[in-house]
């Protein structure tokens, strides 16, 4: 697994989001934006994370931030995890995992003794000219904003 890092170019992508609509990384060209992987959608800790980033969204929109959530969940399992806890922000279906590899958030992990591949809980800021100016690599599910507004 090879993460990009701190002044990468964000990958090119174009991928659905939850309600099938196409989401580009050429869309933000010119924004500040946020790029937040999770493992899966309705689990504890990528619900405790997502919704810290919701309630603290208008700080962040304060701050120029667009957000953006990626999983390789299906479009369904994102519409409803959207719905259920009212999210302002696009949630990508990455099911054939364009962005999550372009990022390079998918490899070996291990949980309760086990090894297996997935998504690493990984966020990017990206300024206006698609360069990745911060890889929060330890996240604070419960603190994340404050971690990305630091």
């Amino acid at each position: 697994m090879k993460t990009l890092k701190v002044g990468d170019n964000a990958p090119q992508f174009k991928v659905a989001d939850q309600n099938g609509d196409m989401v580009s990384s050429t869309d933000f060209k010119n924004k500040k934006w946020v790029v937040f992987f999770y493992p899966k959608a309705n689990t504890p800790g990528c619900t405790a994370e997502a919704c810290n980033l919701r309630d603290n969204y208008n700080e962040l929109q304060e701050q120029g931030y667009n957000l953006l959530g990626v999983s390789a969940d299906s479009q369904k399992k994102q519409k409803n995890f959207q719905e259920k806890y009212d999210f302002p922000f696009p949630l990508l279906a990455d099911e054939n995992k364009e962005v999550i590899n372009g990022f390079g958030v998918w490899g070996p992990k291990k949980f309760m003794g086990k090894e297996y591949d997935g998504i690493h809980r990984i966020t990017f800021v990206i300024d206006e000219k698609g360069i990745i100016t911060k890889v929060i690599d330890k996240v604070k599910t419960k603190d994340h904003a404050a971690q990305i507004l630091d």
